[in-house]
């Protein structure tokens, strides 16, 4: 499907769950010296201004960053990225992941949709240690695994617009972990009135993978959308505890 542009979304409930927690371990992983390779399956434009036309059609933002701002603690990394950039422009997973890693990281963004292609090329492509692909994101991140530099996280974020993205998401979790087994993966999911995210979970959890976490939040504004789900293959040591507090946001 490539009619999902998360232009529409930017900035909403699940959003803020997710690159919260993202920042959080991406900020415990480059306390060591050793490179990062970082890859995203999904990565959309990389940043949204939310006085768009889009963004303002749904108003999600409103209900998301812009609600819960003053709520995130003062010294989370999330918080110090947000107030380093204009308040109407709200940074994807692709910027925040180039903001908190170095020079001496890799970022590989995948995006299939040519309009959120063009933009990511746009917004991203300019960084020397940046490279994107208007490439399937579970094929070309499968490709370059295991890469030269061992360390690494993969963030996995589909529209979930088809039912089959739940199985297709578990499947390739697996995939990833048995091609590159050090890899922290990343798996973000939406939890809608369906529950078609507990079967891909059920596989997930019986996959016997290492330092397995995962963390559910409800939302009580989040329209169609009921919560937000993660689940983390390595999760850093570290994290857990930052991981868990910021679920007091949501209350």
């Amino acid at each position: 499907m490539l009619s999902y542009q998360h232009i529409y979304h930017a900035g909403c409930l699940a959003d803020v769950h997710k690159h919260a927690a993202l920042s959080i371990i991406l900020s415990k992983m480059v306390e060591k010296d050793k490179s990062i390779y970082y890859m995203e399956t999904h990565a959309g434009r990389g940043l949204y201004d939310l006085n768009s036309d889009e963004s303002q059609k749904t108003g999600e933002a409103n209900a998301g960053i812009t609600k819960l701002r003053n709520k995130l603690p003062p010294k989370h990394p999330y918080t110090k990225l947000l107030e380093s950039l204009p308040k109407n422009i709200y940074p994807g997973s692709p910027l925040i992941a180039h903001k908190i890693l170095r020079p001496i990281d890799r970022l590989f963004l995948s995006e299939l949709h040519p309009q959120e292609f063009s933009a990511l090329k746009n917004n991203m492509g300019n960084y020397s240690n940046v490279f994107v692909h208007d490439d399937n994101g579970y094929k070309k991140v499968l490709a370059l695994s295991p890469p030269i530099v061992r360390r690494g996280l993969v963030l996995i974020d589909p529209s979930y617009e088809v039912k089959t993205e739940y199985a297709d998401a578990a499947e390739f979790v697996k995939k990833l972990h048995k091609k590159w087994p050090e890899a922290v993966i990343m798996l973000w999911y939406p939890i809608l009135q369906s529950g078609y995210h507990k079967e891909m979970c059920a596989i997930l959890k019986t996959a016997e993978l290492p330092k397995f976490w995962q963390q559910e939040v409800n939302f009580k504004n989040g329209g169609n959308t009921l919560g937000s789900g993660l689940v983390i293959c390595n999760l850093p040591y570290g994290t857990e505890n930052g991981l868990d507090a910021a679920k007091s946001i949501f209350k």
